[in-house]
């Protein structure tokens, strides 16, 4: 049976070193370029008629908008409306990267950890400089949670604290994991239906097909998830509920 995490390995395709450093050009390099221009060929070729009536690929531009706009308001509030750049580009791309994750023999970028942690470290940086940036020191007053008795205090700051240093850990291995656990099951399946051959191979084909169907569902709720989440701790640092 062959090793379901190959799929994962990096391969560099163009060798580059630059002061010592390796900074070739690989697999997970070209699937982000293409993820890029996928999603740009959609927002300009598709809005690039504005027609009154939309054709599929402006309605599809157009619904992918409004989505992103709707999750920014209703999470963030009306003062949210400038991030919706990064949060749309943020979607755009992970759910892009997701989905040509399901092409077969492609490369899925997000089930490597080294990429989700670095947008989830990036996202985490800028929100808690926006909340910084905000409300000064009085930022800090997000970990001192309202009502409580004061000898509990130092116990829950350090509570806070952790839980608020821990947001990069959680969204980027929630994205990971996911991608990475549905991609070695639909691998080792595949595995399956040729060992079995024609007689049983019908029956984890099934299995594939059907899970196939709900890992492109996961895809789109990891990227949605992944957003969203990028919503509410935006909505933390700007308006410090807690």
């Amino acid at each position: 049976m062959p090793n379901p995490m190959h799929q994962f390995e990096i391969k560099r395709l163009i060798e580059l070193d630059l002061f010592g450093i390796d900074v070739s050009f690989t697999n997970s390099s070209l699937f982000m370029l293409l993820a890029m221009a996928a999603i740009s060929a959609l927002t300009i070729f598709g809005m690039r008629g504005r027609a009154l009536v939309p054709t599929r690929l402006q309605s599809v531009a157009e619904i992918s908008y409004e989505f992103v706009a709707s999750m920014v308001r209703d999470n963030i509030g009306v003062a949210g409306l400038k991030y919706f750049p990064f949060v749309f580009t943020l979607f755009m791309f992970v759910l892009f990267l997701n989905m040509l994750g399901m092409v077969p023999y492609s490369f899925t970028v997000t089930s490597h950890i080294i990429v989700t942690f670095a947008m989830a470290v990036f996202i985490f940086i800028g929100v808690t400089v926006i909340g910084f940036a905000k409300h000064g020191l009085g930022f800090l007053k997000f970990f001192v949670p309202s009502g409580v008795p004061v000898f509990l205090l130092p116990l829950l700051v350090v509570i806070e604290v952790i839980s608020y240093l821990t947001r990069p850990i959680s969204l980027s291995v929630r994205l990971f994991a996911n991608m990475m656990a549905g991609h070695t099951m639909l691998k080792v399946f595949g595995a399956f239906v040729v060992g079995m051959g024609a007689l049983f191979g019908w029956m984890p084909l099934a299995f594939m097909v059907a899970f196939t169907g709900l890992e492109i569902l996961v895809a789109f709720l990891q990227a949605y998830v992944f957003a969203i989440l990028t919503c509410i701790y935006l909505n933390d640092a700007i308006h410090m509920h807690h």
